[in-house]
């Protein structure tokens, strides 16, 4: 993701969720920092050139989802959708968390070989100080929302989920599939409901630069609203 195309969208996402642009900054200067002159992943050590890639989700329809698990090519998990998919035996081949969830776990899948794009932004620093420490760091992508700066890149995206589709379609996946979300699920509360909400419209905007109908817009397409979007063809 060009950071000059992402930055408006970052910049509508910060004003409608209350964000600070100088602790994501601060996140993710310490995570460069954390990380250190180990030699860290880049975008250029994943390809997924051709794959049907399941971008899995953590939601209450994930066990209903497994088949569209087991058939993808490559499985990217959104946070502790990782957990759930690993604790039952499945394959888990890239984990794109801001650790929320499980900041314990995530240094043993970097240490299995299980790349991790780990995510800084200025709610996490605690979690960041905890968790990335005791990575390997050869398997670790660290990402922000703000400006890349040193080892840090910005892959797009906001949420776990919908980050981890921008990372797929950033190192060429030919089709991208949903298993566990539920972008309407109404048992959570409002702070997660607008992350969601911002989720669908990344996803939207996702589907129309890829020429793809993803089926996990079904029913909430025409609903989005981009009234609160910059024109950055969103």
């Amino acid at each position: 993701m060009n950071f000059e195309t992402w930055e408006p969208v970052y910049e509508a996402i910060r004003a409608d969720m209350g964000y600070d642009r100088a602790g994501d900054e601060a996140a993710r200067d310490e995570l460069a920092t954390f990380v250190g002159d180990a030699a860290t992943l880049a975008l250029a050590d994943a390809s997924f050139d051709g794959d049907r890639v399941a971008i899995a989700a953590p939601g209450p329809g994930l066990s209903r989802d497994l088949p569209a698990v087991d058939s993808a090519d490559v499985v990217v998990a959104a946070g502790v959708a990782a957990d759930r998919l690993l604790d039952d035996g499945r394959r888990v081949d890239w984990v794109v968390t801001d650790l929320d969830g499980h900041a314990d776990r995530v240094p043993r899948f970097t240490q299995d070989g299980i790349p991790v794009a780990i995510h800084a932004h200025g709610d996490n620093r605690d979690l960041l100080a905890a968790s990335v420490p005791e990575c390997d760091h050869s398997s670790v992508l660290p990402t922000t929302q703000a400006a890349p700066a040193g080892p840090v890149r910005n892959v797009g995206g906001f949420t776990d989920g919908d980050r981890a589709a921008f990372l797929a379609d950033a190192v060429g996946a030919d089709e991208l599939v949903f298993p566990g979300w539920d972008l309407m699920d109404t048992t959570v509360g409002p702070t997660k409901r607008r992350k969601l909400r911002w989720a669908a419209r990344l996803l939207g905007w996702l589907e129309r630069r890829r020429g793809e109908t993803f089926a996990v817009l079904d029913g909430v397409r025409d609903d989005l609203d981009r009234s609160m979007l910059p024109d950055c063809g969103l």
